[in-house]
């Protein structure tokens, strides 16, 4: 099974099945290597995940894909979803914040104004002055890495921070804006700051680069039957390709050989691998790596995680009237249970077309250091949905069926320094030979993002393995 020698059948264990793992043993089957997959739990997929309400096919888990990206939107066609992929019918979203339900802002990066008019129906007028304070500020150094929401208040005050880039980050690693890393989470706005006078230059600036340059097509894409039918097929794809996935199979053990390769534990069973690639969030690849690469297992043990629940309901559309668009955003400041819906009948026309006479909706609850909500049970988590869903767009109807989901530290934090903590992982791990890591706990956490990790680490197996 291991050894030394050259060309293709190398034996490469990927432990992990969620997409990460599975993009990572995709790009190795291209590479030729042997490929077995360990999952603990009894399924594949991670945070994406594919399941139904009322009868009608939704995504649990993560539901759209960034298109801007290609990394997604390439696997899924690879693995013979091109004719599923599919644009959101509708892209305008709303803030619930002030009282009411107002349009999304246009004109910002990441919830940072070029101009102040920019955010005109969304801030008091104090805050809309304190944006035009700004220009004359002294610059602000951001050195190695800053936080978003400490640089943006004193730059433009807290009320950009807490009605726009909270709701806007929190979306996306639902974690707190006061904390989490600029360098990591909105890169092209600290390379921006740090050659730019003031903050609403550098944004006037990113927005001339892609005013000049603009893209077509959709930012996000989804797939008919849910985001979380694409794991699914990629594991269809390994397996018809010949890799073994393996699931209720958790590693416990890995070790190098004494001569050469890797040493896998896993579910009462021993594997003898050319390389391996761990692909599992980063506590458990802490554990993994304890014995092997202690430095890296330390700095893993540190990333911190946030726990979330999401709940979809669906009603009769005959006693259901929504407003325009594809949900609405919750800033936290406004004092409300739930942190975002997605109007998902609206937003994903597979889903409208699966049962016409049925709307469908999504809220979220849950963020980092917030997590007393979450020890309501899953009745008290519908209660609090359906009393936000009233008050924000006057819903009172009582959902035919709902269904709630938790994610225990879904989403790993990215706090300022994370980009050196990577790069501290990856020196430690350096001087190992077929040994990678990816997935959301590294570069990004978006879909694209992992399987971008995924297929790097793959490609520096390969590497090794030549």
């Amino acid at each position: 099974m291991s050894g030394s020698h050259a060309g293709p059948g190398r034996h490469v264990v990927v432990i992990g099945a969620g997409i990460a793992g599975l993009a990572a043993a995709h790009r190795l089957r291209e590479h030729g290597a042997r490929v077995t997959v360990l999952e603990a739990s009894d399924r594949v997929g991670g945070k994406l995940l594919p399941g139904e309400v009322a009868g009608v096919r939704v995504d649990l888990g993560a539901e759209s894909l960034l298109a801007r990206r290609p990394e997604a939107v390439d696997l899924a066609r690879a693995v013979g979803l091109a004719d599923r992929l599919q644009p959101p019918a509708t892209a305008t979203a709303s803030l619930w914040t002030r009282g009411a339900l107002r349009p999304m802002p246009k004109g910002h990066v990441m919830g940072v104004p070029g101009t102040a008019g920019a955010l005109a129906d969304v801030l008091s007028d104090e805050g809309l002055t304190r944006i035009e304070r700004d220009a004359e500020l002294p610059r602000t150094e951001v050195g190695d890495d800053v936080a978003v929401g400490e640089y943006v208040a004193a730059r433009v005050g807290r009320e950009v921070v807490d009605r726009l880039v909270e709701p806007l980050l929190g979306g996306v690693y639902a974690g707190d804006a006061y904390r989490i890393s600029m360098r990591s989470a909105v890169p092209q706005l600290f390379e921006a700051v740090r050659t730019h006078a003031s903050l609403t230059e550098a944004v006037r600036g990113i927005q001339a680069r892609s005013a000049a340059a603009p893209r077509t097509g959709p930012v996000f894409t989804g797939i008919a039957g849910g985001v979380g039918t694409l794991p699914l097929a990629v594991a269809d794809a390994l397996r018809a390709g010949g890799a073994e996935i393996l699931t209720g199979t958790p590693a416990t053990e890995l070790r190098r050989e004494p001569r050469d390769g890797w040493r896998v534990v896993a579910g009462g069973r021993v594997l003898h691998a050319d390389a391996v690639v761990v692909a599992v969030p980063a506590p458990a690849a802490a554990g993994l790596l304890r014995a092997e690469a202690p430095g890296a297992a330390a700095e893993l043990s540190g990333v911190e995680y946030a726990s979330m629940a999401l709940i979809t309901l669906a009603y009769r559309r005959a006693e259901t009237a929504l407003p325009e668009g594809s949900g609405f955003l919750v800033p936290p400041v406004d004092g409300h249970t739930i942190k975002a819906s997605t109007f998902a009948s609206a937003k994903w026309g597979w889903i409208a077309e699966e049962n016409p006479d049925l709307v469908v909706l999504r809220t979220s609850v849950g963020r980092h250091g917030e997590t007393e909500i979450l020890h309501r049970d899953d009745d008290g988590l519908v209660e609090v949905s359906r009393h936000d869903l009233k008050a924000a767009v006057g819903l009172d109807a009582t959902p035919v069926a709902t269904r709630v989901t938790r994610w225990q530290d879904g989403l790993p934090q990215y706090p300022v320094g994370h980009h050196a903590r990577v790069a501290r992982v990856r020196e430690h791990l350096a001087g190992l030979a077929g040994l990678a890591v990816c997935g959301a706990a590294y570069d990004g956490v978006g879909v694209p993002a992992c399987i971008a990790s995924a297929q790097a680490a793959a490609d520096r197996i390969h590497g090794d393995l030549r």
